[in-house]
């Protein structure tokens, strides 16, 4: 019980910090491993996504109900997230993920320094580009973020929202709205790999994502009310918890 006690415990926060800025895998994933260390790794990814897909959805319902969303560049990238991820999770099945494992810390470490220096960034939307060069954008970072999530997946929330962030200059807020849909995405091209081949605890997925989905509801709704300013530094404190994270799962354990 008190191994499901903790599951519980991790699928909320998961939720919570997923909704606001991303990066619910930090506390999801390692709690699988720990609670169920002999179990196939896909069978727990598998599980992970089962679970995460609806804090993420609803977090996407809720920010698309308050924050005025860039409906066609999210969509573009939700659509290239979607087929990248499946091929990402068919990746994972025939290739070795060390070389990601051993880069992950020194490009979170990178994208945290120039957050931190960068007083200004994401505080106010100004995108930089037309309507139709957003698309073009989000299309590639649904791509790319979106492989990566279904191969390896570690902060592809994070890296979503300074994505937007930075190259779209939109503000943290609406950066993390635009991240949820392109997240839903990507959870579910990887499920369509992980489903068929049976790669889900079912019961303990849908536990977890009852759990998760609450945690999302108090995410989402702690995010829209504070603003961009309180996204940016959960997005600093939850950057700087994975790069501990992967840096002791990379050199240290």
């Amino acid at each position: 019980m008190w191994q499901i006690a903790l599951l519980a415990v991790a699928a909320f926060g998961a939720g919570f910090i997923d909704a606001v800025v991303g990066g619910g895998g930090l506390v999801q994933v390692p709690a699988l491993f720990s609670v169920l260390p002999n179990a196939p790794a896909a069978t727990l990814f598998g599980t992970n996504k089962l679970a995460g897909i609806w804090g993420t959805a609803w977090a996407a319902l809720r920010y698309a109900r308050s924050v005025p969303m860039a409906w066609r560049p999210a969509l573009a990238g939700a659509a290239a997230a979607l087929v990248f991820s499946f091929v990402g999770a068919w990746g994972v099945t025939v290739l070795p993920s060390e070389f990601l494992r051993k880069l992950l810390p020194w490009v979170l470490g990178a994208v945290w320094i120039y957050t931190l220096l960068k007083h200004d960034l994401g505080s106010t939307h100004a995108p930089r580009h037309s309507e139709r060069a957003q698309i073009i954008w989000a299309i590639v970072l649904g791509a790319v973020l979106g492989a990566y999530d279904g191969f390896f997946g570690p902060g592809t929330g994070s890296f979503l929202v300074f994505a937007f962030v930075r190259v779209l200059g939109y503000d943290f807020l609406r950066a993390s709205a635009s991240a949820k849909v392109i997240n839903v995405a990507c959870n579910l091209g990887a499920l369509a790999l992980f489903l068929p081949g049976g790669h889900v605890f079912w019961l303990l997925g849908l536990m977890m994502a009852v759990c998760n989905l609450t945690g999302s509801q108090f995410g989402s709704r702690m995010a829209i009310a504070k603003g961009s300013g309180f996204v940016r530094w959960m997005f600093i404190f939850v950057v700087g918890a994975l790069i501990l994270r992967t840096t002791w799962d990379a050199y240290l354990r």
